[in-house]
């Protein structure tokens, strides 16, 4: 693959992906920051699963604790 990208067509092909990817981050820069609080907060759910992922999720957490919520 790197042979590739170092002959001419190689060259060539990066030099237009490049040209694209400027134009298109520049022409849409106000269509991506006027989703962006919505994709903020369709992303708080599956942060949610992610981070209780790690600790077992929410079973579990009165189980060292007595009826008054204190240890006993």
């Amino acid at each position: 693959m790197s042979a590739f990208l170092k002959s001419w067509t190689g060259m060539v092909l990066l030099a237009f992906l490049a040209i694209a990817a400027f134009f298109l981050i520049t022409e849409h820069t106000a269509h991506v920051f006027g989703v962006l609080p919505y994709v903020l907060l369709l992303l708080c759910p599956l942060l949610h699963l992610f981070m209780h992922r790690g600790h077992g999720g929410h079973s579990g957490h009165n189980e060292e604790q007595g009826p008054e919520g204190g240890e006993g």
